[in-house]
């Protein structure tokens, strides 16, 4: 009952912060909904006992969502926090492509002659776990483990390295563009 409940209200947390990813703003505020819809997605996945898989989202998904919001602050030439703009193009054709794509697979879900399982769930729940890993993984979880982090730190250094002046080098000293004159620049 509790876990129905938890998952429940997971579920409606990662589609309101799903949703309000297109009603805000700027990019960053979208970055930080997006966030929290896919930690409430893999809490979510974690409440029905799928812990590796929960965490496994979890983990990517704020990785990503960090990455991105890194390379927007470095290569954006505004704060991409108080910058005001529309998350949503072509907005008809984008609304009738969700909601055929919603109708769409819901029919699916419903239509389907879902297999039943023959045998009775593992009785040791880290076996499972284990064999998840071992099928998403194999042997490579550490060189994942150590190539992600040099890899992002390569980018960002590749990035920083390729810029010949920084944001604020344009303006001077004076960072809000005006001019000892009082007009703008």
């Amino acid at each position: 009952m509790l876990r129905g409940v938890a998952v429940t209200a997971l579920g409606v947390v990662a589609v309101v912060t799903g949703a309000l990813v297109f009603r805000v703003d700027s990019m960053a505020r979208a970055t930080y909904l997006l966030a929290a819809s896919f930690v409430a997605v893999g809490a979510a996945v974690v409440a029905l006992h799928l812990d590796y898989v929960g965490v496994v989202v979890v983990l990517m998904m704020l990785m990503e969502m960090a990455v991105m919001g890194v390379f927007m602050v470095m290569l954006m030439g505004m704060n991409p926090a108080l910058m005001p703009m529309s998350m949503v193009h072509s907005g008809r054709r984008a609304l009738a492509a969700a909601g055929t794509s919603f109708v769409v697979l819901t029919v699916g879900i419903l239509l389907v002659d879902w297999p039943t399982r023959p045998d009775a769930p593992p009785s040791d729940p880290g076996a499972t776990t284990y064999s998840l890993g071992d099928a998403l993984m194999g042997d490579h979880m550490l060189v994942m483990m150590v190539v992600s982090p040099v890899m992002l730190a390569t980018i960002v250094a590749g990035v920083v390295l390729a810029q010949a002046h920084g944001r604020y080098e344009r303006l001077g000293d004076d960072l809000r563009g005006t001019s000892r004159q009082g007009g703008r620049r």
